[in-house]
């Protein structure tokens, strides 16, 4: 697959950000958030529209993002590192379009071989800006829409949003987005914290030494799995995420203790969207890094090779579980330590730290950008070793994007509750 970029330019809000608007302190959340992008792109097939049409969509897109930039206007600005702040200058995201001379229906019948390939249609290698946006063009007509924007200042949940607000702008009207709100640091107080423990560089393997798989986990196979990993002593049956990420948790236990000839103390760690359980509710629909890593441990006995079932990996998920409510008070002290627990497992060679994250419920398969919904959304691959978990197009089955070390998942993939649970899980 060749993309090539047509052009390249930066798109400013369509109004200058108001002055008292210009300087956005970030919060302690934003400065523990992993110097990473977070990466969606939407696939939009052919239909057999009018080109002028299609052309027209397209000018709208560029449009729209100027419109929607009023309102998400830190992404237009500039992070300045010295005082953990964005500078909301209204300097521009960074828009790019391409093109590709295949067809978009070939690439998506061709899911699995094309996983590291995808990055292509992300969006630009930005140095300065806070966010990228690309555009690409299939010959069929087909076209891709790929946002990335730096984790420093969104979460998933705000790069959702973001996404949904683009899209509802484009098809319809401004008139119809709902107002965001990027106050966090004025609702969360700092007093009194306790200091972060610094995080482990991560593992950042060449891409080379690393593989991207897909296994897909339809709604058949994740009733069966619920069933399985269910214990009576649970008041509700375990979710689609707990049952699933049981499973990939378990079977990344019998690769370590190949490896190691033990089996080894690990942690399965999630990060958890904090919004629905602040006291009292934060007002409107609140912007930027608001979440927490939640590390469930199983501690494995000394010379011990029996693995855990599926019941008590995720009663073990269901133990670190969030508290129902935390006031506004006591968010960064949550945050910093859940944070701490994770960084000192990081940093001992005898623990193996398995990093999950969850889009799942997420509206992304919603984003109508006149073209209808999307055939398909994914994230990109990256040279770091994690599990990324997302609703398929149906919403009952999960998709689960699995990095690891080749040697590593060449063993995975054979796993066989893998194999039995997943429709990908043989190579």
């Amino acid at each position: 697959m060749e993309v090539k970029i047509l052009s390249k330019k930066l798109i400013k809000p369509s109004s200058p950000t108001p002055s008292h608007l210009r300087h956005l302190t970030l919060t302690p959340v934003d400065r523990l958030a992993p110097p990473i992008k977070a990466s969606n792109i939407f696939y939009y097939p052919a239909k057999g529209s009018n080109p002028a049409v299609d052309v027209e969509r397209r000018n709208r897109l560029e449009t729209s993002l100027s419109e929607i930039l009023t309102r998400f206007y830190p992404l237009a600005g500039r992070y300045i590192r010295e005082s953990h702040s964005v500078d909301c200058n209204d300097e521009g995201v960074e828009y790019l379009e391409a093109e590709v001379e295949g067809k978009l229906s070939r690439l998506l019948s061709r899911r699995n071989e094309v996983i590291e390939q995808v990055i292509q249609l992300a969006g630009g290698e930005f140095t300065n800006s806070l966010a990228s946006v690309q555009v690409t063009v299939f010959a069929c007509g087909g076209v891709t829409i790929g946002v990335r924007i730096r984790h420093s200042v969104v979460d998933g949940f705000t790069a959702a949003h973001f996404s949904s607000a683009w899209a509802t702008a484009s098809r319809e009207s401004m008139d119809k987005v709902i107002w965001p709100s990027f106050d966090l640091a004025s609702f969360l107080p700092v007093k009194d914290l306790p200091m972060v423990k610094p995080r482990p560089p991560p593992k950042i393997f060449g891409a080379d030494k690393v593989m991207t798989r897909r296994f897909i986990f339809d709604g058949a196979n994740i009733s069966s799995l619920k069933a399985a990993a269910c214990d009576p002593s649970f008041k509700r049956e375990p979710s689609r995420v707990e049952a699933v990420t049981a499973l990939i948790w378990r079977a990344l236990m019998v690769v370590s203790r190949a490896k190691h000839g033990c089996l080894r103390t690990s942690l399965a760690s999630h990060a958890m969207n904090l919004r629905e359980k602040i006291v009292p509710p934060l007002p409107g629909i609140c912007c930027g890094n608001l979440y927490t890593e939640v590390p469930a441990t199983f501690m494995a006995d000394s010379g011990k090779t029996e693995l855990p079932n599926l019941k008590d990996l995720v009663g073990l998920l269901r133990e670190v579980k969030f508290k129902e409510s935390v006031s506004r008070e006591d968010v960064l002290l949550t945050v910093i330590k859940s944070t701490n627990e994770l960084h000192e497992a990081l940093g001992k060679e005898d623990i193996d730290v398995y990093n999950f994250t969850s889009w799942c419920r997420f509206p992304f398969y919603g984003n109508d950008f006149g073209w209808g919904n999307p055939a398909w959304m994914t994230r990109c691959h990256t040279p770091v070793e994690m599990i990324s978990l997302q609703d398929t197009e149906c919403g009952d089955g999960i998709e689960a994007w699995v990095t690891l070390e080749k040697k590593d998942m060449l063993q995975f993939q054979q796993d066989g509750d893998i194999v039995s649970f997943s429709s990908n899980g043989a190579p």
